[in-house]
C-alpha cells in the first residue's frame, strides 16, 4: 500500500520513482527481521521452531517476538473450532478463509489503524458468492446484510462528524461490517455491533484510565468487529434468536 501511495504521489508530482522491490506473500521469503538472513525450512515450522530456538534468531540470536507463535497458535485453535463446528461440509473451507482473513485484518488494524481494501472487499464478495447458494444464509439476507452493514457505520460516522467536527472511524470499518453482513446476513448485524461496541468501549476506557492513553489517540475498531464476527459465526444462532425479537 505504501509503495502504491508513493508511486501515485510521484505520478501526480510529475516525477519518476524507481520501481519498488517486489513485495507480497511469497517474495521476500521468511527471514530474520534483524539480520535479514533467510530462514531454513526447519526454522520456519509454526510454534515448534520458535520454541526450539528459544525465541531467538538461529543466525544472530536476536530476540524474535512472541507474537509469531501466539498468532500461529490462535489460528490453529480457531481453525480447529471451525472444522469441529461445520464438519465435512462446504461451510468449513469457506469459514476457514473467513477466519484467517479476520485474523490478518485484526493485527494489521492493530498495528496501522488500516483495514486494506485488498482484504475487506474480496471478503465481502466471497461472502455474497457463497450465499448465492445459501451456504450460510439466503442470498436476500446476505445482500441486505452487506448494504445495512455499510450504511450503519457510515451513518454513525457522519452523525459523529456533523456533531463534533471530527472523524470517529475509518471507511475500512464500514467495509468490514458490510463483509460480515454479507457472510451472516442482516440479522447478525445487531449482535456484532453491540458486542464490538461494548468490548471496544471497555478496552478504550481501560486504556485511558489505566494506561493513561490520550483521548486523541485513535483506537482501532476493526479487531473488535472481527472478534464479534467470529463469535457470531460460531454461536450466532443463539445470539440472533435472543437479539432479533428485542
Amino acid at each position: 500500500m505504501e509503495a502504491d501511495w508513493r508511486a501515485q504521489c510521484a505520478e501526480l508530482a510529475g516525477s519518476e520513482e524507481a520501481p519498488a522491490a517486489r513485495y507480497n506473500l511469497v517474495v521476500p521469503g521468511s527471514h530474520c527481521p534483524q539480520c535479514k538472513t533467510p530462514l531454513r525450512a526447519i526454522d520456519n515450522i509454526p510454534i515448534a521452531s520458535w520454541l526450539a530456538l528459544r525465541g531467538k534468531c538461529a543466525h544472530c540470536a536476536t530476540r524474535i517476538s512472541a507474537r509469531y507463535p501466539i498468532v500461529e497458535a490462535l489460528t490453529a485453535v480457531l481453525s480447529a473450532i471451525i472444522a469441529w463446528k461445520f464438519g465435512l461440509t462446504w461451510q468449513t473451507p469457506l469459514a476457514l478463509v473467513f477466519t484467517w482473513t479476520l485474523i490478518a485484518l485484526t493485527f494489521i488494524d492493530a498495528d496501522t489503524t488500516l483495514l486494506p481494501d485488498d482484504l475487506t472487499l474480496p471478503l465481502l464478495w466471497l461472502g455474497l458468492l457463497a450465499n448465492l447458494y445459501g451456504v450460510f444464509v439466503p442470498i436476500n439476507e446476505a445482500v441486505i446484510g452487506a448494504v445495512a452493514g455499510y450504511l450503519t457505520l457510515w451513518s454513525i460516522y457522519w452523525l459523529f462528524k456533523l456533531t463534533t467536527g471530527k472523524e470517529g472511524m475509518g471507511y475500512g470499518d464500514f467495509k468490514l461490517l458490510a463483509a460480515l453482513g454479507a457472510w451472516m446476513g442482516w440479522k447478525a448485524l445487531l449482535p456484532i455491533v453491540l458486542l464490538s461496541s461494548l468490548v471496544g468501549a471497555v478496552v478504550g476506557i481501560a486504556l485511558i484510565v489505566l494506561a493513561r492513553r490520550g483521548r486523541e489517540i485513535p483506537i482501532p475498531f476493526g479487531p473488535y468487529l472481527a472478534a464479534a464476527g467470529l463469535i457470531v459465526m460460531l454461536v450466532g444462532d443463539r445470539l440472533t434468536r435472543w437479539f432479533v425479537p428485542l
